[in-house]
């Protein structure tokens, strides 16, 4: 069975992450979302509030393609979280060239760590590329309209979260 790893702090998840999971099942066989406890960042959904919203994108996306989603929280290595749920490919979405020169050390420090598991890049499809999870807080924040970014339910909760 091939297994991926698609990981990321999905504060919220977006069409572009919505995007890149969808591609990636194409790929393999289950497709683990991990989603990421950072300390370092000051998450506008707490971890409960991103695992639900990204299993809820999840399973609407396991329906329509007949594949295995699973929605893994994670705070420990990448490279770890990877070895942990049996994940021979880490999957990792690119919009622009800033990506790719962080993600270019991540793999290096990935290989040095565990060789046997592999980096595959995907490039946002071209009408999601400018969608960051940050750009889409911002707007909303402001009062602005994301619904070109989120799915209803995302932009509801963030509305939501905006307006407590």
């Amino acid at each position: 069975m091939r297994i991926g790893l698609y990981p990321g702090t999905f504060d919220p998840i977006t069409l572009g992450h919505v995007d890149i999971i969808q591609r990636a099942m194409a790929l393999v066989d289950r497709l683990v979302i991990g989603v990421a406890i950072n300390r370092d960042k000051s998450p506008l959904f707490g971890l409960e509030d991103r695992v639900a919203m990204v299993q809820a994108e999840c399973d609407q996306i396991a329906t329509r393609t007949g594949g295995e989603i699973v929605v893994h929280p994670f705070e420990n290595l990448l490279i770890d979280c990877a070895r942990d749920v049996g994940a021979q490919v880490i999957v990792r979405g690119l919009r622009a060239v800033a990506d790719f020169e962080y993600e270019f050390q991540m793999v290096g420090m990935n290989r040095a760590l565990d060789a046997s598991i592999e980096t595959v890049f995907m490039m946002a499809d071209a009408r999601r590329q400018a969608i960051a999870s940050k750009l889409v807080k911002e707007i909303a924040r402001l009062g602005g309209d994301v619904s070109k970014f989120v799915t209803p339910p995302v932009a509801q909760a963030l509305a939501d979260r905006y307006r407590a």
